[in-house]
């Protein structure tokens, strides 16, 4: 009989099924860990054997590229810390041509296309006109070497010339082949169209973004290709929507500009010209750098550019990048700080404005000023008209052709005979050189009366007289036989020599571009293919004649002829700072170009003339309120444009007794210096309320700048 509390059975029943269990769980890990393995083995063939080749060839061949990176260019600040430029970030289109691959036509059209939708214009610089007919753009496009008239070999080649060549679109043994001849062979070569077809309008298009492409190929060994600079998101948005292999949307920094003023000595930037090239792969910059074109841009390029960086890129020849690495991390550049004072540069360029639009609208000339410190730093340089540096690149064909030339900047390139703000020079001259003397006095009887008749210049006066003059009387009153007699008696070799020493038809050094200029005497005239005459010294001693000076040039000259005879280079550098504004990396120290030996007696007689002057009626009611006293000199030019008779020219100084600020103001075609004068002290009451005084009030945890 069985025990009924005997439970063995039980037990070994259990254990069985927990054997079971255990044998299945094993198996199924064996059946999975079979599956894996089956699968990576699957994996493997067919990396192996089945797509071996194609991944060997991709291993074997990899395209290895270093492109330049441009680092981040420096701000530009005024004397007091105020930005002028900085930077913001905005995003570059470049193309590369090997990714693109032979989908390359359709993608550069669709790209086309939403450029012209999104209002964006490419690069492109195939010298062929955009519209047929085909003409070109260029006097010599083609030109790869010539023989000049001497025989010698002169290479004046371009990058469509020395392509063409390399293409086979034109052989330079061959005559030079019209517009549309070439357009058809390159267009031909680029399968855009067949042999013998016309090209149509988006041919021409694509053919000038293929011929970039083609060109960093052959020409710069640089398959990327910066095609637009600055799109907008919805530009950007259209490109990924579409997939466009090879268009690549790259972030920048581009500049930004703070101020609406000071156009003219800020500048401007841009890519590198095909001129420019040469110079700056020598200094290590990449070829799609963006580089200073012009004014305080160009002027400290290296300083503001900094150190550009250099990326290596691998791909395999789908063109997947495989890996990336710094070659030369860019470093950025460094912040220039000027001796301009922004709100001085405000206040003169609205002043000129005012007086242009005061005027009748057909008698509105241009009008320009120079404002420099006693050690030659510019403290405003404007012009009038003037232009916006933010709008200026779609309005350039309209600026081009303006007849007032609003991009000229008249402060440096401006050339305008001094008038009668010359005779101060007449008069250090003469009173130097034992001439003349102080308490000397000479009679003007409304003619110069030393040379038999005809030849008998009048005073300005004339019919009248001024009778008596000392030199203080004559250049208040501006009598012009006082400075024929002081003139004569000096010598135009003596004019010449101080004309010199007070810069006047010499450059002024200033880091912007500038024109020399000249002073009158038989060199220049020579260069005129004019006779020089005894008499011409007449003119040249009143600031007539052949001198012809910048504004910049007369407000340095009435600044050394106050501050002693200290003549210094113009200047709108005050220092470097590094890029985090922690430390300055350079300062400018006032540059000593001349100095002229003026007795102190001499000096005191000539600027008592121009302080009385400044007490005159028509310029005390100008000159009065200001809180400074003022020495000044008024010229009216003749000229012989026929759109003005005169230039208006006015030279002042403040204050009288320590000279701070020099100024000149030149109008074209104006009523006379002296209608300068209110302007004048519109400048200086601005200089001498803040200008001079000007602190920047810095609040706690601020970056010190």
């Amino acid at each position: 009989m069985n025990n009924p509390f005997d439970l063995s059975h039980i037990q070994d029943e259990k254990a069985e099924r927990e054997a079971r269990r255990l044998k299945l769980r094993t198996n199924l890990l064996i059946a999975l860990f079979c599956a894996v393995l089956l699968f990576f083995t699957a994996v493997l063939y067919q990396a192996q054997i089945i797509d071996g080749d194609k991944y060997l060839s991709n291993s074997d061949v990899r395209d290895v590229q270093t492109e330049g990176v441009d680092s981040v260019r420096g701000e530009i600040l005024d004397r007091y810390g105020r930005v002028l430029v900085t930077n913001e970030i905005s995003y570059n289109v470049t193309l590369d041509y090997a990714a693109m691959g032979t989908e390359r036509n359709d993608i550069l059209s669709q790209l086309l296309d939403i450029c012209k939708e999104e209002g964006v214009t490419w690069s492109s610089d195939l010298y062929i006109s955009e519209t047929a007919p085909w003409t070109y753009t260029s006097a010599t496009p083609l030109t790869y070497q010539r023989e000049n008239d001497d025989g010698e070999m002169r290479t004046l080649f371009t990058y469509l010339g020395s392509l063409s060549k390399k293409c086979g679109w034109w052989d330079d043994k061959e005559p030079e082949p019209a517009a549309p001849e070439l357009l058809q062979a390159m267009c031909a070569t680029f399968g855009l169209v067949e042999e013998g077809e016309v090209p149509s309008q988006r041919d021409r298009e694509l053919a000038g973004v293929l011929y970039e492409l083609y060109l960093r190929l052959r020409e710069v060994d640089n398959s990327e290709y910066l095609f637009a600079r600055g799109v907008g998101i919805t530009f950007i948005s259209k490109v990924k929507e579409r997939g466009l292999t090879g268009v690549h949307i790259d972030t920048a920094t581009t500049r930004k500009y703070e101020t609406g003023y000071a156009a003219h000595v800020l500048g401007y930037t841009g890519a590198i010209s095909k001129q420019s090239a040469a110079h700056y792969k020598e200094l290590g910059y990449p070829s799609n750098a963006t580089v200073g074109v012009a004014g305080v841009e160009l002027a400290f390029e290296e300083a503001l550019h900094g150190v550009s960086g250099a990326r290596r890129t691998v791909k395999d020849r789908d063109g997947n990048m495989v890996s990336q690495d710094w070659k030369q991390e860019p470093e950025p550049g460094d912040n220039v700080v000027l001796t301009l004072d922004i709100a001085l540069q405000a206040t003169t360029e609205d002043l000129l404005a005012q007086y242009v639009t005061r005027q009748e609208e057909e008698d509105q000339k241009p009008i320009s000023a120079a404002v420099v410190d006693m050690t030659g730093g510019v403290l405003a340089l404007a012009s009038y008209p003037t232009f916006d540096l933010t709008t200026f690149r779609e309005n350039y064909a309209e600026l081009n052709a303006d007849p007032d030339a609003p991009m000229l900047n008249r402060a440096t390139h401006g050339m305008y005979s001094p008038g009668s703000t010359f005779k101060m020079c007449t008069a250090v001259a003469a009173l130097s050189t034992g001439a003349i003397t102080t308490r000397e006095q000479i009679e003007c009887t409304g003619k110069y009366l030393h040379y038999p008749p005809p030849y008998q210049p009048a005073c300005w006066i004339y019919p009248g007289r001024h009778r008596m003059e000392t030199v203080t009387d004559a250049i208040k009153d501006s009598c012009n036989v006082f400075f024929f007699e002081a003139g004569r008696r000096t010598g135009i070799a003596q004019l010449q020599e101080y004309a010199s020493k007070f810069g006047l038809g010499e450059y002024t050094g200033i880091e912007i571009s500038e024109y020399k200029g000249w002073m009158a005497g038989p060199e220049a005239s020579a260069h005129f293919n004019q006779e020089w005459y005894e008499g011409d010294i007449m003119n040249a001693s009143i600031g007539q004649g052949t001198s012809m000076f910048t504004p910049l040039q007369l407000a340095n000259y009435v600044a050394t002829l106050v501050n002693g005879g200290n003549h210094y280079q113009c200047h709108l550098l005050k220092e470097f700072k590094s890029s985090d504004y922690s430390r300055v990396t350079q300062t400018f120290d006032p540059q000593l170009k001349d100095s002229i030996d003026i007795a102190p007696e001499h000096l005191a007689a000539v600027k008592q003339g121009m302080h009385d002057l400044s007490k005159t009626y028509t310029m005390a009611r100008w000159f009065d309120p200001l809180p400074v006293e003022v020495g000044c000199k008024t010229g009216t030019a003749e000229t012989s444009s026929k759109a003005a008779s005169i230039n208006a020219v006015f030279v002042c100084f403040a204050p009288y007794d320590d000279p701070q600020v020099a100024l000149c103001l030149v109008a074209e075609g104006g009523d006379g210096g002296g209608t300068l004068s209110e302007l004048a002290a519109g400048i200086l009451a601005q200089y001498f309320s803040t200008g001079s005084s000007l602190s920047t009030v810095t609040g706690e945890n601020t970056l010190l700048r």
